[in-house]
């Protein structure tokens, strides 16, 4: 099969397509024919060497899927040939064929294209699991969600405003803090032109945020730590800001009883992504059929344009996610 491969780690231009050995689904396995994936930083990481895949999984790129079941496991009760699925992988996505556990496939809606679907699985699991598994969002609560207008952001303000939540995103551009508007952001702000600390207490007060998303790290360190409320919970998902912190005053969390969570996806146990999968898809699927949150897909990409599509995400243009359609079908 043809799979997007990497000469030697490094820049976008180390990608290519040529041929790898096709899959075999295990017993509980689904092979699927890959209609389009999506792009990641996670993958960028991948290809500069710095974010090997897990040893259970596919070394190549591509983290989600959605595509048509060609065959299935001699155990696969779920699933049929022909079947249309989209779903989360542990890597893979960037090639004709991948296999996925059929316990993380999901029905992908009659309604939806390929395209889009691909734009779902990363993004709002990851969403969805520091929001209310890891961030413990409630009913009422303030959240702020970083980098409002990537993939994951967008997805957040949705899934936040779906569950009651008052939602403030930071992003970098006008066109990217009206998106996070347009997706339910209650307060956008731009971390470039403002100081994002000071604009929150001017409209909520101190210690006024009840959870943080945070793909940045190191340099929000200290304004997240001004606006964290009373026992509020800071995720991070991404230190695309720096990892290492200069001055780190643990008396400020305690006084808060604030906690503070690193967390990742791709690493987790298999049983943990079925049940978030399970959970996502409950509470998701309908809000996605009657088009109450929606994938958002900034451009799509043939295959062969990957690299164009890496240096696009790189070079921080995309409001939502990065589609890459698998045209060599």
């Amino acid at each position: 099969m043809k799979a997007v491969l990497i000469k030697n780690y490094g820049q976008a231009d180390q990608l290519y397509i040529g041929d790898y050995e096709q899959p075999q689904p295990q017993s509980h396995e689904l092979l699927i024919k890959v209609q389009a994936t999506a792009v990641n930083r996670a993958d960028i990481a991948q290809r500069e060497g710095h974010y090997p895949s897990p040893a259970d999984a596919s070394p190549l790129m591509g983290l989600e899927l959605a595509g048509i079941v060609e065959k299935v496991g001699d155990r696969v009760t779920k699933w049929k040939e022909g079947d249309r699925v989209f779903g989360l992988l542990g890597g893979g996505g960037y090639a004709e064929y991948a296999v996925i556990p059929e316990s993380m496939a999901m029905e992908l809606p009659d309604n939806m294209a390929f395209t889009t679907a691909a734009a779902i699985p990363e993004v709002f699991l990851t969403a969805y699991q520091t929001l209310f598994w890891v961030g413990r969002l409630q009913k009422g609560e303030r959240v702020l969600i970083h980098a409002g207008a990537s993939g994951v952001g967008t997805a957040a303000i949705q899934l936040a405003k779906q569950a009651g939540a008052e939602v403030v995103a930071t992003a970098g551009s006008e066109g990217k803090l009206e998106a996070c508007r347009h997706f339910g952001a209650d307060l956008a702000i731009n971390y470039k032109t403002d100081a994002f600390d000071k604009v929150i207490e001017a409209n909520y007060g101190a210690n006024s945020i009840d959870v943080i998303l945070d793909f940045i790290g190191a340099s929000y360190w200290e304004k997240n730590e001004k606006v964290i409320a009373m026992d509020g919970r800071h995720v991070l998902i991404s230190t695309l800001g720096g990892a290492k912190i200069n001055t780190f005053h643990l008396g400020r969390l305690m006084a808060k009883r604030a906690t503070v969570t690193g967390t990742t996806l791709r690493s987790r146990s298999l049983e943990y992504k079925e049940r978030l999968t399970d959970e996502f898809a409950i509470w998701a699927l309908p809000l996605f059929k009657a088009g109450k949150i929606t994938p958002v897909v900034d451009r799509v990409f043939p295959i062969e344009k990957v690299k164009e599509a890496h240096e696009y995400m790189e070079a921080n243009k995309n409001i939502g996610k990065i589609v890459l359609s698998m045209t060599t079908h």
